[in-house]
């Protein structure tokens, strides 16, 4: 996290946390939220601006972490801003020379990866469960071909319950 974040936090250590305005979708895309686009459905039906300013978007991969209830959120200054998930909390790219990297750019091990029952591959790593872009479906089959992987089947829905994450907290927030 950055140095930055953490003197905000230590300074303003009540701002209210937000939900339903950050999205990530399945292909490791940031999406913000504003009020229209949340009352106009859940994410990712709605998904709301994508965001392509590099350096915001480097900020949020550095201060990306997941709270003790599984929650994924953005620490920006003082206030944590609770992220809606298409898919997994990561989206994994395989790279030429054979390491895995998150969406966030942060090299990790897989350990197991895994089938769904609409043929989409999750790999899991020593970060946690995480979905293949669908642009490195190539890379991932000669994997598997090569014996590398031996995908486990398993229904997509079971995978927040099992890996611990929560897809949409804004759907999960306590309510006054």
């Amino acid at each position: 996290m950055d140095d930055i974040v953490k003197a905000a936090m230590a300074k303003w250590p009540n701002v209210p946390h937000c939900y339903g305005w950050l999205g990530l979708d399945a292909r490791g895309n940031w999406y913000m939220r504003d009020d229209r686009t949340q009352a106009a459905g859940p994410f990712p039906d709605s998904k709301g601006s994508l965001l392509q300013h590099e350096k915001l978007i480097d900020f949020i991969h550095r201060n990306y972490a997941v709270d003790e209830q599984g929650r994924w959120y953005f620490q920006n200054g003082p206030q944590r801003v609770y992220v809606e998930l298409e898919a997994t909390p990561w989206i994994w790219r395989l790279q030429p020379d054979g390491r895995v990297l998150s969406h966030t750019g942060a090299p990790v091990h897989v350990q197991d990866s895994l089938l769904d029952e609409s043929g989409r591959l999750y790999l899991v790593t020593d970060a946690g469960v995480g979905l293949v872009h669908s642009a490195d479906m190539v890379q991932a089959a000669e994997r598997v071909e090569a014996g590398r992987w031996s995908p486990h089947q398993v229904v997509a829905s079971a995978l927040p319950t099992r890996y611990g994450f929560v897809q949409s907290p804004q759907r999960r927030q306590p309510h006054a």
